[in-house]
C-alpha cells in the first residue's frame, strides 16, 4: 500500500467509523429492547386437570412437548385458575380482579363492559400487536365485550361458550363476522351448538393455524397471543360421545372406553400443536425473545362420557370442575423463555390468574397502565430467578355461585373452604394435606375466625351474582 492509498483509507475510516459505531450501538439497543419487551404468548387449555400432563405425574397420556417445555423452563406447583368454571376464570385472567371483585363471576351470556380494562388493551397501548385465537366467553355478538372492542387487533374462534362445545361447527367468528365451515349440524342451536353429522373441519386445528399465522406475520414486532384452546372440554350436546376428535391416534387400539380415548387424543393433539409453536419460534429466530405461559382455566370435567379418575386427571388433588377444592382450581402452569428463565426449575410461588396482567404489563413496560386496585401481583421476579424479591399474596380468594354457592381462600399453607356457602368453614394445611382430607377447623378456631374475616373483606356485592339464601330451619 503506497502512502497516498494509506492516507485515503485512513481518512475514509475516520469518516465512517462514527457511523458504524452508532449503528452498532443502535443494533445493541434494539436487541436489548427486544429482550426487555418480549413477545408474550399465553396458551390456555380448557378443563385440563392438574394431573393430565406428564410433567405433573401423568402416566398414560403422552405430552412430550409440554413435558419438554417444563424441562426447558419453569414448572409451578401452586398456581391457581381464576375460578372453577370457564367464564369467570377468563374474566380474572383478562382483568386482574378475582371473583369477589370482577364483573363476570359465573357462566352465562354476560359481556364485558366498555369501561372494563383488559390485558389486551394494556399491551396494545404499549405497542404490542394483539391476537386472540380460540374461545373468548366474555362477550356475545354485537356487544361491548367482543374481543375487537376489548383490545384485540385480531380474533378468530368462538364468542359464545355453548358454541365452543361444538368441535365441528358450521361457523367460527373472525373478528365480528361469521365465517362458514364445511360441517353439517342438524338441529343446530341458537348459538351454533350441537352435534355434527358431517365432520370435515375440526375447529381446534383451524384455531391453531390462525395462531401460527399471527406469530409469523408479527415476528418483527412485539406481540401478544392469547391462544385459548377448547381442548379437552367436552361437547355437552353430544352426550357420551362428547370427546370429539378427528382420530384417536396412538390410543386407537387400547382397551379403553371410547370417551377416554378421545380425551387422551385431545390432550396429545394439543401437546403436538404446542410443539409446533415452539418449532415456529425457533424457525423465526424469536425463541429467545418470547415468553410462553401454559395453563388451564379450571380442573378436569366429568362430561361427554369422560371420567377424570380413569387417567387420574386431578393427580393428588381432591375435587374437579365446579369444586373449590384444590382439584377444581389448582392448575398446571408452565413458563418458558430461553436465556431468561433457567431450565428445569420449579416454583412454589402461590399465584393465580389475576397475576398474569401485572406480570405481562411489567415485562412489556406498561405498569403505568394498570388499575391501582387490581388483585394481581407481578411474578416477574420469580420468572427471572429472583424469588427473594418476589412479593407474596396475603390471601387468594374465590367465590362461586352454582350448586349452593361457595367461597375459598388460601393464605400461605392454610386453605379455608365453604362449599356450599352456608356450610361451616373447613380448614386444611396444604403442606401436609394436599388432598384436603383432614379438616382442622376444630383444632384451630382462631385461624378459621381470622380467615373468615379476611374473606369477608374480599367480596364486593354484585346484583348479577348472589349467593343463595340460607335455608330456613324447620320448626
Amino acid at each position: 500500500m503506497n502512502a497516498s492509498t494509506f492516507t485515503f483509507t485512513l481518512i475514509t475510516w475516520l469518516i465512517i467509523w462514527p457511523t458504524l459505531s452508532a449503528n452498532e450501538s443502535v443494533s445493541h439497543r434494539q436487541c436489548d429492547a427486544q429482550t426487555s419487551r418480549p413477545n408474550l404468548i399465553f396458551i390456555l387449555a380448557d378443563d385440563l386437570g392438574y394431573g393430565d400432563l406428564g410433567c405433573y405425574g401423568q402416566q398414560r397420556i403422552e405430552t412430550p412437548h409440554l413435558d419438554r417445555m417444563a424441562s426447558e423452563g419453569m414448572r409451578f406447583t401452586d398456581f391457581y385458575a381464576g375460578s372453577t368454571v370457564c367464564a369467570p376464570s377468563r374474566c380474572v385472567l383478562m382483568t386482574g380482579y378475582h371473583t369477589g371483585h370482577c364483573f363476570i363471576r359465573g357462566n352465562g351470556r354476560i359481556s364485558l363492559r366498555e369501561n372494563d380494562l383488559t390485558l389486551a388493551e394494556i399491551l396494545k397501548t404499549a405497542g404490542y400487536a394483539t391476537c386472540l385465537s380460540g374461545k373468548w366467553g366474555l362477550g356475545e355478538e354485537n356487544s361491548s365485550g367482543v374481543p375487537n372492542r376489548q383490545g384485540f387487533d385480531e380474533f378468530f374462534g368462538y364468542l359464545n361458550q355453548r358454541h365452543a362445545h361444538n368441535y365441528f361447527p358450521t361457523f367460527l367468528m373472525q373478528n365480528q363476522r361469521r365465517v362458514p365451515l364445511n360441517n353439517t349440524v342438524p338441529n343446530e342451536g341458537k348459538f351454533g351448538e350441537g352435534k355434527a353429522i358431517d365432520k370435515r373441519q375440526y375447529s381446534h386445528d383451524l384455531i391453531v393455524e390462525h395462531a401460527l399465522e399471527f406469530i409469523a406475520a408479527n415476528a418483527d414486532q412485539p406481540f401478544f397471543l392469547y391462544l385459548a384452546l377448547t381442548i379437552p372440554h367436552a361437547n355437552n350436546e353430544a352426550g357420551n360421545e362428547g370427546m370429539e376428535v378427528p382420530d384417536y391416534g396412538v390410543y386407537s387400539d387400547l382397551d379403553w372406553p371410547e370417551p377416554q380415548k378421545g380425551h387422551a387424543a385431545m390432550i396429545s393433539r394439543m401437546d403436538r400443536d404446542c410443539g409446533r409453536i415452539f418449532e415456529l419460534l425457533q424457525k423465526l429466530n424469536i425463541d429467545r425473545q418470547t415468553l410462553v405461559l401454559f395453563s388451564s382455566d379450571n380442573g378436569p370435567h366429568r362430561e361427554g362420557g369422560n371420567r377424570p379418575e380413569f387417567n387420574d386427571s386431578n393427580g393428588p388433588l381432591s375435587g374437579i370442575k365446579r369444586s373449590l377444592g384444590e382439584g377444581g382450581i389448582r392448575v398446571p402452569m408452565l413458563a418458558r423463555w430461553p436465556g431468561q428463565i433457567s431450565a428445569g426449575t420449579h416454583s412454589s410461588f402461590v399465584g393465580c390468574f389475576q397475576d398474569i396482567m401485572p406480570t405481562f404489563a411489567q415485562l412489556a413496560g406498561a405498569t403505568g397502565e394498570l388499575p391501582a386496585d387490581i388483585d394481581g401481583i407481578s411474578f416477574a421476579p420469580t420468572l427471572m430467578g429472583q424469588a427473594d424479591q418476589q412479593r407474596q399474596h396475603d390471601l387468594l380468594f374465590w367465590a362461586f355461585f352454582e350448586r349452593g354457592g361457595g367461597r375459598a381462600g388460601r393464605s400461605k399453607n392454610w386453605k379455608i373452604l365453604q362449599q356450599p356457602i352456608h356450610s361451616p368453614p373447613r380448614l386444611y394445611d396444604l403442606s401436609t394435606d394436599l388432598s384436603e382430607q383432614h379438616d382442622l377447623s376444630g383444632r384451630h378456631p382462631e385461624v378459621v375466625d381470622e380467615l373468615v374475616k379476611r374473606m369477608d373483606l374480599q367480596f364486593v356485592d354484585s346484583p348479577d351474582w348472589r349467593f343463595p339464601e340460607p335455608k330456613k330451619q324447620q320448626k
